[in-house]
This record gives structure tokens, sequence and C-alpha cells, in this order.
């Protein structure tokens, strides 16, 4: 039994932000992580002989530069590199559109115009919210200085904006992002491009009510962030620089170490007990687990009121988003996509209503025929990822339910060939390519990164569980209602995505809160 200043539960890379940032500031911290290796759902792995994988998360988009240069990142192995891949959004005959530095190529002029300037509105829309994503929520209700000094800042960063943006942010901020394809382009291709990013790793349809929400969600996450690109390595390399940089600052890392219990005496923490049997005191336990897992699984129902466990047990964190990996024995060849373009990322969602009928038979728990995709081919700018002359193909696609009609064990094959079906209509040849393929559904990501219901954002990021509402109330300002339990994953205030916000905004409402 021994006695640290805070425990983190979970090396994901909030885990490894939240610890790194608390022992930088003077802690002792020690952090856990139940499997073999630390990085969470953002590790690089292998899938077949000689190729390596970026496993759950594919893409470094959205760290901020202030991140990485408060944790010295670049001294830790990792060199990044501002690279603006462009995205290709494939279209039926080749008729694909190229979207790169806020303009679109390949429509007619005026969704070129439109484009541009929806761009550069929305832009500044995620300009005057980023500064919420890095602050702890403020407290509605309360008169408490430092919850009205934090609405009041909100309020004047809106202000700003001028009476026309504010009125038109107000305005679009809860449509749908099929409505709003509809109003601002023409072209299908072009709507199918910006509405895919708004459903990314969400249980939402283009149709869905707020769906224009988490675009805006995404650009301000990626407002501040340089598009970054790991030296070599994949987003493993990023994890794997954040823990050294943690090692450096004085953190105790342990893998392999699951924990069973955060041990509450007297309604507050007291540390935890480890599946081994062993226990660990501090007054502080900070959990970068999904919000279900903490309080249901780790503190326990008995230890909470039973509003609150009602609240937690209906927090919505199902997956809708797979993962297939495709091991290749050469570079993939996309119809009318040059080389270069294979160095950014690809997307199959060829217009709004194919993304609505791709949604809508996950309703009834089955997978569309045709599914929506991204892709990257990480081996185009990092070779090490796989043998000489060979290639790695990695997707994300939409939409794999979570419970699957039958079950996986039956569905799982059918849906590899509806995806490869789905990407070779556009890749002519790609199966005789294939050596060796990997899916994972979320039920795979559930049980793999331990991340309840498999979904990306440990939660769904909707009006109700969003910001000063995220997880739910009562837990939704990194603290919880058992004293000195606090959490630090993407189940809290901003979300998903490898931003490592929550983690930095944890240790800043730790240190705030021993501060008063």
């Amino acid at each position: 039994m021994s006695e640290v200043d805070a425990i983190i539960v979970g090396g994901g890379h909030n885990g490894l932000v939240c610890a790194a940032t608390l022992a930088k500031a003077g802690k002792r911290v020690v952090l856990l992580e139940a499997s073999d290796r630390l990085g969470g759902a953002a590790i690089t792995r292998g899938f077949a002989p000689g190729f390596q994988v970026s496993a759950c998360a594919h893409r470094v988009h959205m760290l901020p530069k202030s991140l990485v240069d408060e944790l010295g990142l670049a001294r830790h192995g990792v060199c990044f590199a501002s690279v603006g891949a462009p995205t290709t959004a494939l279209g039926a005959d080749g008729a694909h559109i190229t979207i790169a530095a806020g303009r679109a190529l390949g429509v007619d002029a005026a969704d070129e115009a439109a484009y541009a300037a929806f761009t550069a509105r929305w832009r500044k829309f995620a300009a005057h919210l980023r500064p919420m994503l890095q602050m702890s929520p403020p407290r509605l209700g309360t008169v408490a200085l430092a919850d009205l000094t934090k609405l009041l800042r909100i309020g004047l960063q809106l202000r700003s904006l001028g009476r026309v943006d504010m009125r038109e942010l107000l305005r679009v901020v809860g449509m749908n992002i099929y409505d709003l394809m509809e109003e601002n382009f023409a072209s299908s291709v072009l709507r199918g491009a910006v509405a895919f990013d708004a459903l990314l790793g969400a249980n939402f349809g283009p149709r869905s009510p707020g769906s224009a929400l988490t675009l805006l969600h995404r650009m301000a996450c990626e407002h501040g962030a340089a598009v970054l690109a790991p030296q070599v390595g994949g987003v493993g390399a990023v994890t794997e620089a954040i823990a050294s940089a943690a090692r450096g600052f004085g953190v105790e890392l342990r893998i392999g170490e699951p924990v069973e219990k955060i041990l509450v005496e007297g309604d507050r923490a007291r540390g935890v007990r480890l599946v081994s049997g062993e226990e660990l005191l501090a007054p502080l336990v900070i959990s970068s687990a999904s919000p279900r897992t903490t309080f249901l699984g780790l503190v326990g129902a008995e230890n909470l009121d039973t509003g609150f466990v009602r609240r937690i047990a209906h927090f919505r964190s199902s997956g809708l988003t797979a993962k297939l990996h495709l091991a290749l024995s050469g570079a993939p060849a996309f119809a009318g996509v040059s080389q270069e373009a294979l160095r950014g990322r690809l997307i199959i969602a060829p217009s709004t209503d194919y993304l609505e009928r791709a949604f809508n038979a996950t309703k009834y728990e089955t997978c569309s025929k045709c599914p929506a995709v991204e892709i990257i081919c990480p081996t185009m700018t990092d070779a090490s990822l796989a043998p000489s002359g060979k290639h790695v193909l990695s997707m994300i696609v939409q939409y794999a339910p979570y419970t699957l009609r039958g079950g996986w064990e039956s569905g799982r094959s059918a849906f590899i060939d509806r995806i490869i079906d789905t990407v070779e209509a556009y890749a002519p040849g790609l199966r005789t390519q294939i050596e060796a393929l990997e899916l994972l559904t979320p039920a795979d990501i559930e049980q793999e990164f331990r991340i309840d219901g498999g979904h990306w954002h440990h939660g769904e990021l909707t009006f109700d569980q969003i910001f000063t509402l995220r997880p739910v109330p009562g837990a939704s300002h990194y603290t919880t209602p058992v004293p000195g339990v606090f959490l630090c994953g993407a189940g809290a205030h901003p979300g998903g995505g490898v931003t490592g916000l929550a983690g930095h905004n944890a240790a800043r409402a730790v240190l705030t809160a021993e501060a008063a």
C-alpha cells in the first residue's frame, strides 16, 4: 500500500496529458493502464505480419499546437510537419472533388464561391467557439464569481461575432446537416463530403436534428491545431511522445495494471484497488475511462445517489463506426485519383441521400449495402508501416451498429464484402491486392480498447450531452458527486478526437480546486 498525490485510471492520450500536466505542476502522479501498452485507442500496432496501422484513431489533426509546445513533444521523438493534406470526395465516373485550403475544386464556379464563403464563415464561428473547448464549463444557476466570469466571457466572445454572424450562428447551430447542405450547395458530391465530416463517428444521419452542431464542434476542435502528421509511426508516435513527456515530468506509468475499484471512504476518494489486490492510496483519483465504466463499474452505484445513477445509465454511448484495415501487395489505384492525392484522404459519400440511406439500415440493427467510408493510405507518407513495395489502406466506415441483428460473428464477412465492393467500385482490382485484413466493429472497439459501447467519443455529442451537460448534470465540470474523483476522458467536455483537451482541462480543474 503506497500513497501519491493523484492516481490516473487509463493510459489513453487524455489520461497521459492529464498526468503530465499534473506532474509538471509538482504533483506525485501514478498512471495505471489495464492493457499491455499505453495510448488507448490512439496506438499503432500490427494487424498482419509486417503491416502496422493506427488501430482506431488514425489521423492527428486536432492536437493543439499550444499543447504540443507545453509538453515539449518535439523533444520526445515526434517531429510534426504541416502537410495540408487534401480531401478527395469520390464521385461517379471519376467526377471527383478536391477540397483543400478552404477551396473546393472540381465543382462549378457558383459552388466554388459558395464553398469558400461557407468555410470562411464557419471557421469564424469555430474560432469564436474554440475558447469554450479549452475551459472547464461554467456551472449554471450559481452566483460564484468564477462561473459568472466564464459566462460573461462566453457572451462577449459570441457578441464579438457581430450582429449578423451571431444571428446566423444561432440560426444554423440547431439545424440538421442535410438542410444546411441543400441551402448552400448544388453539387451532390460536395454536399455529401461536407455532411460526412459532421457525421463521422456520430450516431447521426444527415436529417438528424443537431447534426450541424457536430460539424461546428469538429471545426472548433481543428481551429488552433495545425494539420499535423507524425514523422513516422502513425498516431501511436504521438501518444508515445506524450508518455515520454509524462515520464520526464516524473509520472510513474504502470501498464498491465487493471483497476478493480475506486476506493471510497467517508464519502470521498481514498485510492484504488487493482485486480491483483494491491491498493494504492491517493486523495485524487482521475479517470479517463468512459463515464458508465467509471461510475457504474469503478465507483459503484452504492456510492452514488439514485438520480445520478439513472442519468449515467441513460448516457448514450453506442458506437456506429467501424474500422477496416487492408494489407495490400502494392499501391492502390483509384480511378481519376493521383498518387499525390493518396497522401491525403478519400471520402465515399456521394450525396446526403446516400448518407441517409446508409444510416437508415442501422435503425434496424443491420448494415448498409453501400456504407460511407473515409480512406487513407498511411504508407504513402510513412513507408515503415509495411514491407517494401507494399501498402496499408485504413478505412473509417459509417455505419456499423454496435448490436447487429444475428450477431457480428455471422455478419462480419458479409459486411467486409460490402465495404470492399463499395471501395472497389472506385479502385478496380483492389480485392486482388489484399493480402490480409482486419475489421474492428464497435463491439470489437469496446473489447480491445475498453470503451463502453465502442463509441469513439465515449458518448454522443448532442445538445443534451455537450458542454456544461457533458456527460450528465452532476459530473459536467470534471468533478463528480464523489469528492476526490474526477473525469478526464472523452466522455467529459469537450469530447473525443485526439485533442488532449479533456485531459488538460481536467488537470487544470484539479489544480484550481486544490488552490481554492
